[in-house]
């Protein structure tokens, strides 16, 4: 039975799996937008939604459990400085998931665009 075993294993090991989450955090954190296969996606948006939780708390703890993420000084720096305070005001929701009309062309895996959202909403005034 595999109850409470959430998560896709994605054809992985869980090293394999762990490692390349990691690498697609940092490359998240790095250009702001990454184009990946859907189910990738789907569950890069999980792991980036927690790291946006924690630069929103902008703490010393934070900084050092991001860090153990992603692993460079200069993504954990942009992620508080710049990703983290743009969200200051929401709640949750900070990465989208942009599926793509054409599958990749040699195996026609479904492709998406994720991204984190444009950040706090306008003001209704």
């Amino acid at each position: 039975m595999r109850h409470r075993k959430s998560g896709r294993k994605l054809g992985r090991t869980w090293e394999h799996r762990k490692a390349m989450m990691r690498n697609m955090a940092r490359s998240l954190v790095e250009h702001e937008r990454i184009r990946t296969t859907e189910p990738k996606a789907k569950e890069l948006k999980i792991l980036a939604d927690k790291l946006v939780s924690l630069a929103k708390e902008n703490s010393l703890h934070a900084r050092r459990q991001a860090y153990a993420v992603l692993g460079s000084h200069s993504s954990v720096q942009k992620l508080f400085d710049v990703i983290g305070p743009r969200f200051q005001g929401v709640s949750g929701g900070y990465t989208r998931v942009v599926k793509f009309a054409l599958p990749r062309p040699g195996d026609c895996a479904p492709m998406a665009l994720i991204e984190f959202s444009v950040g706090a909403p306008a003001s209704a005034a």
